[in-house]
This record gives structure tokens, C-alpha cells and sequence, in this order.
């Protein structure tokens, strides 16, 4: 302030400095007597000997004295005012009777005659130009310690002056006190203040602020017409008042007169008797001086016991500090040397006011926090208590007044106290859905969040701080108070049971507003400053670029974040782990994503208008991403690609997760680098015990929404992106990409290519995204939707995941629509020739893989199950399910890739009729398999053929659901007839035993035809008749041992044997063989040969085949001899008919 008084007078206030000039005359005597030096080191010592002592203009005033000792107090005019109102030992003391008086109750009035006499005597006071002299002698030590004000030139009014710009640091107590007492006098009236009434005076009758006439108002509250006008210039800010503008060397007055009251709240005259009882309540111990009453009222301004009146008064003084922050002393005090320090005061380009504003002054020092640079720690103070002051009262902020009026008078009124209409206006800017506000009005908003920087500290947000001051206590405790990292914790805990709805609110409200310039952020700003200026382009903290606005310098740094080494232009580390922190904290909301909310803001209504749960918005947008809009898909594509590599970033997913992570995915989760490991290990663990419903369904939804955009899923794009873009071009949907490169994989390895056109890595992925799909239907849209009705009509209560739908629908495939029918033909195809892909088989017998299998090839896992099914140490479950899977495989033979390929040269040349029968797209329900058994009996099969269909006739002879002929013709009969064999927990022949036994009972044709080409095909091999092997095991060890299996051979031994009076069987082998021979012989009877070759068999296969054989031989010898005896004759008759 030194430097202003040095300024030339008109530009530097000089009204103002008149004042201060003119106050020091209460130490000279009026009249032409000699000036009187102090005598004391007390005020007293410098009271005034008037020459003329102040003329009474009302009847019964005294006359002047001219005595060097006049006092008020002996004037008659006010001796009955001062005897009811000071006490007694202030009445020797002229100041101490004025100050007395001019501060009386606001209830007590004067009489007019004292008042008078009053006002003359201050008038006369402050017009002798002698006050320098008394002045010098006043504070002469002080002015010689104070370099400046010794410097400056007398008779001018500058040396005093410049001894209030420098009042603080005045150690001399008289002259302090001196200088103190007197302002507290001329500030009673303005028209006191030199030159003040000659730049307001128009101002005052425009405004009718006041009167100028001496007693048409009472001199004493003349410092009710500088409050008027100080109002008037708040409303000027507002734009409220339009009609009368203050002129600018009015405004200039104005806030000089406003800041030299700043140190002692006596000196705001308006305000000292607006809040005269309120000091008294909540600051009795506070002394008066440096701004402190001011600054205990401003910490009270909003407690229930406040006066109005006394609330207002405070309001328009912060209305004032807003428009130059000097108004407020212990601020201009506290930041002066650091405004010089950061330069915050020499931008030519801005206007004067402009660099007094609040404000700036904030901005500008924020910057230097931020930047890293020494603030003190007193004037970070102050600015704290005026950002949080700016975040309590939005009138404080003249841009909110005016821009944000209608959205104040329609939503928000009544809610003034305690930051609660701001916080208001920031849950109309977020864009809740029932209102919103406009464009100026959210700049301005975002203007104060940025001038207040709350995010720096919480305790700014008077609203935040009492909402969360609970959870802060549970939730963030070992977090030190005020500190940055207090809102994160908040938002981790954002949407849990520590949290609560009013905090929960008021965080969201504030972090829509931080979410849209980076800076606000003090920790990703400190830590990505570097990288920002680097990568981004960007300026300085509290400049802007409309090439790179603040909103997209956050862009600009997540998609610098997670650029590889080959990439380069990486983030550094400590700047990455901030972006993923934001990143976590806006995938709790949509809304704080400012480009997603921007882009997508037509979508959300249009399709997610009814998705309002935590987190539904984003899940919603990304379910429609085919619908949306090419600029919304495109930030939702990219927020998702971002998603699959760091999955971490979906905070909600992942608090969801947490006991299975803790559980199975703790080591990658661990992991600085995330890419896509935690994903993948939670697929995998998705049906463990720990996982809840919640990370279930957020899983298998992330699930769904890779299958949109092989990009989605990172690992598989970071694997197969050459192989897609070589083999696949122009395919974009998951599944199509793992469709294209599996056949491609597949038609390599049929065709036995040298070198398979897809790369390593990428089939090793590409197994595990084929392993993945198989876990639920939806994940394969190519089997979902023509499935749809079929799953809502068959298995509606059934659950999508570990397969269980898919295994519904195959329990059902009788009952399918075709469409569905085929495509579920055609996926258990796939899964019996590449068993992995087997989810249910894979999932029930894991642990006997591991115990019987695990020498075994992938691809062979069935058949090595199939091989230990009726092991002991087989798990139930585990045999449950092959035995499910065989069923499916005798169905068709496509089904049994192993015994197509045996095969595959017998079935075109036995079962061509039954192939050109059927169509391609139907099953063909076990007649290609029934076709084979019968050629097996006739021992017509090639010998892989062979081995294999009599692998399939020993599996079904145990188990009749095997035989899907033997199951479809006879299921009425053995409900009949077989009822409590075929519901026997282990299947051992009895039901085909059953049936054999009951063969004369048998009602339906086909049933008994398939029964007889059971007993048949037992003929041709005792292994496929379980009952007489199990019987004649024994029998056949010490009798047929040498003679080798198949083609009928051991049972011709056992019947041979049997026939055999020299060897005796085992009783129930001998009795079993007696039964086949009855069955064998009705069988013969019931269904003869069709056939020579049908014929040939039964002869060799009859157990009298060497009866009917020399039976047979006996007849070709008789038939020879006749031909040789018919053949004699004939030659005779030949011979005679020649000779005659």
C-alpha cells in the first residue's frame, strides 16, 4: 500500500487518503494558538485546546470556550445525553466522550443540539492543515524505522497515509492507539471522508442513499449512506440494478473506504451496529483490530443465533472482498508477499479490477500451490478460510447471482445457508433427468468450483464436509484431515454400507464438477503436470486452451496411459496410476465421464430413461452399442476396449468381486499391469463358492459385451490382431473372429498343411475364448437366437451359466424347433470331436481327468472316460454324465468321431439306403449304428469297424439307453414289462435280460425285432451279452481259452462244450447257454433268414451246425450219384437214337 501512496494523488484514492490526512488535526489547536505537543505517553496528552470551541447552533447550548481546556462534557447540549450514556471517567477525555457517544445503543438517540455540536466539532477537527506537525511528533520513532514514510513528501497528506497502509507494523503504542481512535471518528460520517462526498455525491441522490443536509439526518448513522452504496455496488456486480451506475471514482471510493475499514470492524459503521449484540454472543474474547471480529463473525455468519440484519451486513462486505480481495485485512496482510513473490499482480493484459478480484488472487496463488511453489503457510490460511466462505454462500460469487437467477428463484430458494443452494445448482448441472440448467450458468459454476478448489481440501465444501463427516470418521480415518486423498477414499467407498445417502449425494454433485478439468484434481495434477505439457499441450493452471480445453487433457492422458513400449509416448508411472485412480472412480458414474455424458446424452435418454441403479447407465449404453450413435458408440467402444485390458477401472465390478479375488485372483490382481489376467481368472473362478450374484452377472455381462467387438477383449486382440486382419478382414464381432480363425485353425490341421496359417499365440488364445464361450449359450448368438423361444418355452427356469442351459436344451432335443434343433446338432458335433469344449463334461469330471486322464490327448478325454467309467474309483456324477454323452453319440454316428473314422468305408457300402434317405440337417437316430450291429453279427465288418461297434454293443447290452432303436421302440414295454430293472441305480443287462425273457409277451412288432436283433448280434459275440459272459466266465477261461475272440468263435466253443457229455459246466452258465439256445431257436422260427447270406450265419451259428452240415453233405451226395445215374441214361438214348 506504500506504493499506492506514492501514486499521484487522483489516481491513488486521494479522498481517501485526505481522510486519514485530515484526522490527525484532533491534536491541533483551531484556533491561532500554538500547537500542544503530548505531554504523556498516553491519547490524552494530544487532546485538542480549541481556540473556538464548536458553535451551538440550537438554543441552550453554551457558549464557545476558548480555554485551552474545553471540554464536551461541559457543553451544555449534551450534558444530559453524557450523564445517561459514558460513564464518569471518560468525560475529562474528548475522544473518550465522542467515541462513547457515536457508539450508544442503536435504541438511544441524542438530542439534536448535542448531535450538532457533535458533528462541528469533528468537522473542525479534520480541516486544519497543521496535522502533519502533531503527527510527526505522534509517531516519530515510527516514522523513522518505516523507510517509506520517512521518504515521503510533507504537507501533502501522504505521510500519514502511508503510516495506515503500514498501521500493522506500528510498534509504538501511542501511535497506534492514536491512529486507531481517530479513524474510529471520521468513519462515523461519510461526509468526514475528504473528498468522498465530491465523487459520491451524485451517486447519493441518484441511489437516495442519504441526505447531505446537515439535520435532515442524523449525523451519527451517516455510515448507513456508505453501506447503501456499498449495496448498490454489490447489486451493480449482480447486474440487479440497472437503472442507476455508480460512477467508477465512485466504485473506487467505495471499496477504499470499505478496505481501510478492514483492520477494525468499528470502523464499518453499519456493520458495527448491524452486529453489535452478535460480536457480544460469539466473539466477547476476540479483540478488535487486523480484521478479527470481521473474520469471527464470517465463521458464524450461518449459526441459527445470528441476526439477520447482522447476517446481511457480513454478506455485503464478502460481496465486497469478492470484487477486491484488499477489503479484507488479514488476507491483503497474510498474501502480500506472496502476490509479489508469484507475479500475480503484473498482468498488463487484464484490467485493474480485474487483478483485485477474489477470485484471481485465488486462482493465481492455487497455481503456485500446484505447481509446487513456496506459499506461506499464514496466507494459505487465509485463502482457505475465503474458498470456503466462496463454497458457503453463493451470493459471495457475483456470476452465480446473475447467471444462475431462474435456476435459484425455480429449484433452489430457501436453500442459502451453509453452501446447500450451491450444492443445489451443482445436482441441476450434473443433469439429473428432471431439470438441468443452462450453459453460463454451468460455467459459472464451474468457474467458483475452480476459484475455491475444493477438491484441494473437503473442509472447503461446508455441505460435503457435514454430510460425509461420519463416513470420513469410519471409512477414512487413517487419512490425515484435509488432505487431497480424503475425497478418493470417499469415492472408493462410494455405493457401499459404510456410505450414506446424504454424503453419497453431495460427493457426486461435487466430483461431476472436478471431473471436468483435470486440474481440480490436485494429486493427478501434481503427479501428470510434466506429461500433460508433454503429450497434451497444455498451459498453466489456471490458463486454458481452446485447443486443448480442460475436460480433454484427461482424454488426452488415459489414452497416453496405456500405450505400449512399441508405442511409445507412455505416461510415466507415477502419472498412470493417478489416470487409473480417476478411471476407477468414473466407471462408478456416467456422469462423471464429461465426453461419455456429452455424446451420449440422446442415448441415454433414448434407451437407458429407466436404468437409474448404480452403474445400470453405462452397462445400458453398452448393451445397445449397435443402436447408438456413431459419436456415442465410439466413446463407449473405446471406454470398453480400456475396460478389457484394466478391468480394475470398473470399480463397482470389482468391489463386487472382491471375495473371489481375494480367494483365486489375489496374484494378478496384485499386478501394477493388469492386461485383461484378472478378467480372465475371474471367468474362470466365475462358479466357485465365493462368487456372489453381483460379480456373476457383472462378469458374464462383460462377457457379453466382448462378443460385440473382438477389441473387447485384450488379451485376444493383443494375440490375434495380425492373424484378424490377414485371415478375417472387415469382421468386427467376437464370435464371427473366432468362427473364421477356428475353421481356419481346423481346415489347416484336416488338410495336414506344413505351416498353420494362424500363429501360436494366437490359438492358444483362441482355445481359450472358445473355452469360454462354451459356458453360456448367450455368449454364442449364432445358437442364442434361434434358441430364444425354445429356452423360454422349455427350460424357463433354468440358469444361462456353467452350461446348464445349454444342457437343458440338449435333454430336450426331441422337443426342439428345428432351427434350434440343427444348431444344437451341430455344437455337440463340434464338442464330442474336441471334448475341451465340453463345459458340463469338462466342469463334472475335472477331477477324474486328472485321476484316469491326464497322459490323455484333449481331443481323446471322452473316450479315456469312457474307458474307466465303471472304474471303482469313478466319481458318480462324473459317470453320469458319460454315460449322458454316450447316449448322445449312439444317436448318430457323426456324433462318434472314432467310429466314423473306423468306419467310414463301411457305411457307404452296407447303409447307403439309410443315408440317401435322410437329410443332411437330421439326425438319424441310431439306424446308421443299428445297420452296423446287424453286419457285425453277420461278420461282415472291416476289422476296425468291427472292434468298434462291438465296443458299442457290449456299452449298450449293460445299458439299454444305449440303443436308441432299442429305446425308442421298446420304451412302453419296458415300462411294462421291465419296470423295476430299468429303474435300478446301476444299469448291468438287466432290462435287456428282461426283455429277452419276456420275448413272447412283447406286444408291439418293432420292440420285438429289436429284441430278436439283440439276441442276434449275442450270437455272433459272447462279450456283447453281459448276463451269459458274467455266467460263463469261468467256463470260458478253462475251456475256450485258446480260441480267440470275436466272429462267434467262443460262443461255438461254449455250445460244442455244452453238447459235450464229458465236460461239465458251471449250473447258471449251463442253464444261461440252455436259454440262448430256446431264444436262438424262436428267434429262427419268428424272424427266418431273409437272406442266403442270414441263412449261412444261422446254420453257423445253430448249436446243431454239424448236424445240419453233414445233413447238408448228405443231400449233395445223393444229388450227385442221382445226376450220375440220370447222366448214364441219357447217354444210352443218345448212343441209340444215333445208331438208328
Amino acid at each position: 500500500m506504500a506504493a499506492l501512496s506514492r501514486s499521484p494523488p487522483l489516481l491513488l484514492l486521494f479522498s481517501s487518503l485526505c481522510l486519514w490526512s485530515s484526522v490527525t488535526v484532533l491534536a491541533v489547536k483551531v484556533a491561532s494558538g500554538p500547537v500542544e505537543l503530548p505531554k504523556q505517553p498516553d491519547v490524552r496528552a494530544v487532546e485538542p485546546a480549541a481556540k473556538d470551541a464548536p458553535v451551538a447552533v440550537a438554543a441552550g447550548a453554551s457558549p464557545p470556550r476558548r480555554a485551552s481546556g474545553w471540554k464536551l462534557a461541559e457543553e451544555e447540549a449534551c450534558r444530559e445525553d453524557l450523564t445517561r450514556l459514558c460513564p464518569k471517567q471518560t468525560w475529562t477525555n474528548n475522544l473518550a466522550v465522542l467515541e462513547c457517544l457515536q457508539d450508544r445503543r442503536e435504541e438511544t438517540e441524542l438530542a439534536p443540539d448535542c448531535n450538532h455540536l457533535l458533528w462541528n466539532y469533528k468537522l473542525n477537527l479534520t480541516t486544519d492543515p497543521k496535522f502533519e506537525s502533531v503527527a510527526t511528533e505522534v509517531c516519530r520513532s515510527t516514522i523513522a524505522e518505516i523507510k517509506e514514510c520517512n521518504e515521503e513528501e510533507r504537507g501533502r497528506g501522504y505521510l500519514v497515509s502511508c503510516l495506515v497502509d503500514h498501521r500493522g507494523n506500528i510498534s509504538e503504542y501511542q501511535c497506534n492507539q492514536y491512529i486507531t481512535k481517530i479513524t474510529s471518528i471520521i468513519f462515523s460520517d461519510y461526509r468526514l471522508i475528504c473528498g468522498f462526498m465530491d465523487k459520491c455525491k451524485e451517486d447519493i441522490n441518484s441511489l437516495r442513499c442519504g441526505s447531505i443536509s446537515v439535520g435532515q439526518k442524523d449525523p451519527h448513522s451517516q455510515g448507513e449512506v456508505i453501506s447503501c452504496l456499498e449495496r448498490a455496488l454489490v447489486r451493480q456486480a449482480e447486474q440487479q440494478d440497472r437503472g442507476h451506475p455508480i460512477k467508477e471514482e465512485c466504485q473506487k471510493a467505495i471499496l477504499r473506504v470499505a478496505e481501510l475499514s478492514s483492520d477494525d470492524f468499528h470502523l464499518d459503521r453499519h456493520l458495527y451496529f448491524a452486529c453489535r449484540d452478535d460480536r457480544e454472543r460469539f466473539c466477547p474474547n476476540v479483540q478488535a483490530g487486523e480484521g478479527k471480529v470481521y473474520k469471527c463473525l464470517f465463521n458464524h455468519k450461518f449459526e441459527e443465533a445470528m441476526s439477520e440484519k447482522c447476517r446481511d451486513a457480513l454478506t455485503t462486505r464478502q460481496k465486497l472482498i469478492s470484487q477486491d480481495y484488499r477489503v479484507s485485512y488479514s488476507l491483503a496482510k497474510a498474501c502480500k508477499l506472496d502476490l509479489r513473490k508469484q507475479r500475480c499482480s503484473l498482468d498488463t493484459s487484464l484490467p485493474r479490477a480485474r487483478e483485485a478480484r477474489l477470485s484471481y488472487l485465488l486462482l493465481c496463488l492455487e497455481a503456485a500451490v500446484h505447481r509446487g511453489r513456496p506459499v506461506s503457510g499464514e496466507c494459505q490460511g487465509e485463502m482457505l478460510d475465503f474458498r470456503r466462505m466462496l463454497m458457503e454462500d453463493f451470493s459471495l460469487s457475483p456470476e452465480i447471482v446473475l447467471h444462475c437467477r431462474t435456476e435459484i428463484e425455480a429449484q433452489c430458494s430457501g436453500l442459502h445457508r451453509k453452501g446447500r443452494t450451491l450444492h443445489c445448482l451443482m445436482r441441476l448441472g450434473r443433469g439429473d433427468r428432471s431439470s438441468a440448467v443452462d450453459n453460463i450458468c454451468q460455467n459459472a459454476l464451474q468457474n467458483l468450483i475452480q476459484s475455491a478448489d475444493p477438491g484441494a481440501d473437503y473442509r472447503i465444501d461446508r455441505a460435503l464436509n457435514e454430510a460425509c463427516e461420519s463416513v470420513i470418521q469410519t471409512a477414512c480415518k487413517h487419512i490425515r484431515s484435509g488432505d487431497p486423498m480424503i475425497l478418493s477414499c470417499l469415492m472408493e467407498h462410494l455405493y457401499t454400507e459404510k456410505m450414506v445417502e446424504d454424503c453419497e449425494h453431495r460427493l457426486l454433485e461435487l466430483q461431476y464438477f472436478i471431473s471436468r478439468d483435470w486440474k481440480l484434481d490436485p494429486i493427478l495434477y501434481r503427479k501428470c503436470q510434466g506429461d500433460a505439457a508433454r503429450l497434451c499441450h497444455t498451459h498453466g493452471w489456471n490458463e486454458t486452451s481452446e485447443l486443448m480445453p480442460p475436460g480433454a487433457v484427461f482424454s488426452c492422458l488415459y489414452r497416453h496411459a496405456y500405450r505400449t513400449e512399441e508405442q511409445g509416448r507412455r505416461l510415466s508411472r507415477d502419472c498412470k496410476v493417478e489416470v487409473q485412480r480417476i478411471l476407477h472412480q468414473r466407471a462408478l458414474d456416467v456422469k462423471l465421464d464429461p465426453e461419455l455424458q456429452k455424446r451420449c446424452m440422446t442415448d441415454l435418454g433414448k434407451w437407458c430413461s429407466e436404468k437409474t441403479d448404480t452403474g445400470q447407465e453405462l452397462e445400458c449404453l453398452q448393451d445397445h452399442l449397435e443402436d447408438l450413435v456413431s459419436n456415442c458408440r465410439e466413446v463407449v467402444g473405446n471406454l470398453t476396449e480400456l475396460e478389457s485390458e484394466d478391468i480394475q477401472i470398473d470399480a463397482l465390478l470389482i468391489r463386487a468381486c472382491e471375495p473371489v479375488i481375494q480367494a483365486h485372483c489375489h496374484d494378478v490382481a496384485d499386478n501394477q499391469v493388469d492386461t485383461g489376467d484378472l478378467m480372465e481368472c475371474l471367468v474362470q473362478n466365475k462358479h466357485q463358492k465365493e462368487m456372489n450374484d453381483k460379480c456373476a452377472v457383472g462378469v458374464t455381462h462383460f462377457q457379453l459385451i466382448q462378443m460385440k467387438d473382438f477389441r473387447f477383449s485384450y488379451k485376444f486382440k493383443m494375440a490375434c490382431k495380425e492373424d484378424v486382419l490377414r485371415l478375417c478382414p472387415n469382421i468386427k464381432k467376437k464370435v464371427d473372429v473366432v468362427i473364421c480363425l477356428s475353421t481356419t485353425v481346423r481346415n489347416d490341421t484336416l488338410q495336414d498343411v506344413r505351416e498353420q496359417r494362424v500363429s501360436v499365440k494366437c490359438r492358444k488364445q483362441l482355445r481359450v475364448e472358445e473355452l469360454e464361450m462354451s459356458e453360456d449359450i448367450r455368449l454364442e448368438p449364432e445358437l442364442y437366437e434361434p434358441c430364444k423361444s425354445d429356452i423360454s418355452r422349455l427350460c424357463p427356469n433354468v440358469a444361462f451359466g456353467n452350461a446348464q442351459m445349454i444342457e437343458c436344451l440338449k435333454e430336450q432335443k426331441k422337443q426342439l424347433s428345428q432351427r434350434c434343433h440343427q444348431r444344437i446338432f451341430k455344437l455337440q458335433e463340434v464338442e464330442m470331436s474336441d471334448p475341451e469344449l465340453d463345459y458340463q463334461l469338462m466342469r463334472v469330471c475335472k477331477q477324474m481327468i486328472k485321476r484316469f486322464c491326464t497322459e490323455a490327448d484333449a481331443r481323446n478325454v471322452l473316450q479315456c472316460l469312457k474307458q474307466n467309467k465303471n472304474s471303482e474309483l469313478m466319481d458318480p456324477k462324473c459317470k453320469q454324465m458319460i454315460t449322458k454323452r454316450q447316449i448322445t453319440q449312439n444317436t448318430d454316428y457323426r456324433l462318434n468321431p472314432v467310429l466314423r473314422k473306423a468306419c467310414r468305408a463301411d457305411i457307404p457300402k452296407f447303409c447307403q439306403s439309410i443315408l440317401n434317405k435322410a437329410n443332411e440337417e437330421s439326425e438319424l437316430e441310431g439306424q446308421i449304428i443299428a445297420c452296423l450291429k446287424l453286419k457285425y453279427a453277420d461278420q461282415r465288418l472291416s476289422a476296425d469297424c468291427e472292434d468298434q461297434i462291438r465296443v458299442i454293443l457290449q456299452e449298450s447290452a449293460l445299458d439299454y439307453r444305449l440303443d436308441p432303436q432299442l429305446q425308442m421302440h421298446c420304451s412302453d414295454e419296458i415300462s411294462r414289462l421291465c419296470a423295476e430293472e430299468a429303474a435300478a441305480q446301476e444299469q448291468t443287462g438287466q432290462v435287456e435280460e428282461c426283455l429277452k425273457g419276456n420275448l413272447l409277451k412283447i406286444k408291439q412288432e418293432a420292440c420285438k425285432k429289436e429284441v430278436l436283433n439283440i439276441l442276434k448280434e449275442s450270437k455272433a459275440d459272447i462279450f456283447v451279452d453281459p448276463v451269459l459272459h458274467t455266467a460263463c466266465a469261468l467256463d470260458l477261461k478253462h475251456h475256450c481259452a485258446a480260441i480267440t475272440p470275436g466272429r462267434g468263435r467262443q460262443m461255438s466253443c461254449l455250445m460244442e462244450a455244452l453238447q459235450d457229455k464229458r465236460i461239465r459246466l458251471q449250473p447258471e452258465c449251463k442253464k444261461r447257454l440252455q436259454d440262448r439256445i430256446d431264444m436262438w431257436s424262436y428267434a429262427a422260427k419268428v424272424a427266418p433268414a431273409e437272406s442266403f447270406s442270414d441263412l449261412a450265419v444261422q446254420v453257423m451259428t445253430s448249436p446243431s451246425k454239424n448236424y445240419i452240415l453233414l445233413m447238408m453233405a448228405l443231400s449233395v451226395c445223393v444229388l450227385f450219384l442221382v445226376g450220375l445215374l440220370c447222366g448214364r441214361i441219357t447217354k444210352r438214348v443218345t448212343r441209340e437214337l444215333k445208331n438208328r
